[in-house]
C-alpha cells in the first residue's frame, strides 16, 4: 500500500507541478454526522427519540444504515489526491466511543485501522466531538477536552459541547488539534451569539498559550462552529483572516471566506446557503518552501449521491431524517477537508 501511495502522490505531484519538485500529500477532513446515537438508553442524556420505541422508530436496522452510509462518505474522502484517504478527521453529534468503534471496524474503513480520542461532555442532548487518525500518518501524543462555560441566557441549557484539543505528529510535523462543536443558532442567531463567542474564547485563548511557548506553531482549529467564516465570532475573536497576505505569525487563516461568498456551503436551511462546518488553519501552513506540509487547497466533499433529488429538500445535503420520518440519507451537513503537501525530499 505505501508503495502503491508513493507513486500515487508522486504522479499527483507530477502533474500539479513540476518534474523538477515532487509533493506528497496529507487530507484533514471535518464531518458533522447528524444523530449518530446507539440504540441503547443512556439515563444521562437526552436520547429517548433514538431509541427503538421512540418517536424515531430507531432500530437496528435503521443505525446500521447508518453506519454504512457514514462509513462509504468517510471512505472515499480525499481518495482521489491519496488511496489511503484522511490522515485525520474530526467529527461531531456522535453519541460515545461505541458509535465510533462500529463505524471505524466498518468492513470500507476497516483496513486503515484508525485510532480515535473522544471524551464524553455534558451537553444536554448527549452529543460529543471526537478525533478519528490513521496511524500510518497521525500518532497522538497527548489529549484533552477544552469546557465552554456559557453566559447566562446564551442558551437553553447549562452546558453545550466540550472542545476536543489533540497533539500529535503527522509525519514528522507537530500538530496541535482543536475539535468544535460550538452552540446552535436555537432561539435566534443575534441572542444565541454570546455561547459562540464563548467556545471561540476558549479556543483562542489555548491557541495564545501554544504560539507564546512554541511560536510559529502548527495549529488546527476545526469543527461545526454554527457560524459562517464571516461572522464575528470567526472573524472578530478567533481573528480568522480570508487572505493569506494579511495573516501574520500568531494569526489564522480562514480559507473557506470565498466560497462562502460564492454562495458555496455545508448546509442549507430555508434556501440559504451556510458554510459553518470549516477548517482554519495557523500560520505556520503557509509557508510553501518548508521542509514540512503546507497548505494547498479546501474542499467540500458533496459527490452527487450524498444531494438530496427530492421533495422540499431538493438540492440540499442528503439527511438522515426529515423531522420524525426515515430519510435514509447520509448527513444534513457536507464533509470538509484540506489538502497539505511536502516536499519529497
Amino acid at each position: 500500500m505505501k508503495t502503491t501511495l508513493l507513486l500515487s502522490a508522486l504522479l499527483f505531484a507530477v502533474n500539479l507541478f513540476s518534474q523538477k519538485q515532487q509533493y506528497t500529500p496529507a487530507i484533514i477532513a471535518f464531518y458533522n454526522l447528524e444523530n449518530f446515537y446507539d440504540t441503547v438508553d443512556n439515563p444521562n442524556t437526552n436520547d429517548e427519540d433514538f431509541l427503538p420505541a421512540g418517536v424515531k422508530n430507531y432500530n437496528g436496522k435503521v443505525y446500521q444504515e447508518k453506519v454504512q452510509h457514514l462509513a462509504t462518505v468517510i471512505s472515499q474522502i480525499g481518495t482521489d489526491i491519496n488511496p489511503d484517504g484522511i490522515a485525520f478527521i474530526g467529527v461531531a453529534e456522535i453519541e460515545n466511543d461505541t458509535v465510533l468503534n462500529d463505524l471505524i471496524h466498518h468492513p470500507l474503513l476497516k483496513e486503515r485501522n484508525y485510532g480515535m480520542v473522544h471524551y464524553d461532555s455534558r451537553d444536554i442532548r448527549g452529543v460529543d466531538v471526537a478525533l478519528l487518525y490513521n496511524p500510518a500518518y497521525f500518532t497522538v501524543i497527548s489529549s484533552k477536552k477544552l469546557f465552554v462555560p456559557l453566559p447566562e441566557g446564551a442558551k437553553t441549557s447549562a452546558f453545550t459541547r466540550d472542545i476536543l484539543w489533540v497533539k500529535g505528529v503527522l509525519n514528522g510535523d507537530t500538530v496541535y488539534v482543536f475539535v468544535n462543536h460550538w452552540p446552535s443558532r436555537v432561539g435566534g442567531e443575534q441572542r444565541s451569539a454570546s455561547g459562540r463567542f464563548a467556545a471561540a474564547q476558549v479556543n483562542k485563548r489555548f491557541i495564545d498559550s501554544i504560539e507564546k511557548y512554541k511560536p510559529n506553531a502548527k495549529i488546527i482549529v476545526m469543527g461545526d462552529l454554527n457560524d459562517d467564516p464571516i461572522n464575528a465570532s470567526v472573524t472578530k475573536i478567533l481573528g480568522a483572516k480570508g487572505k493569506m497576505e494579511d495573516v501574520k505569525p500568531g494569526g489564522l487563516y480562514n480559507p473557506w471566506i470565498d466560497l462562502y461568498k460564492k454562495g458555496i456551503g455545508t448546509l442549507a436551511y430555508q434556501d440559504a446557503w451556510g458554510l459553518f462546518d470549516q477548517i482554519i488553519i495557523s500560520y505556520a501552513w503557509l509557508d510553501k518552501n518548508q521542509e514540512g506540509y503546507f497548505f494547498y487547497q479546501p474542499h467540500i466533499f458533496n459527490k452527487e449521491f450524498m444531494v438530496e433529488n427530492t421533495g422540499k429538500y431538493k438540492g440540499y445535503p442528503m439527511r438522515t431524517w426529515d423531522g420524525n420520518v426515515f430519510r435514509g440519507g447520509y448527513s444534513d451537513h457536507f464533509p470538509t477537508y484540506i489538502v497539505l503537501l511536502r516536499k519529497v525530499q
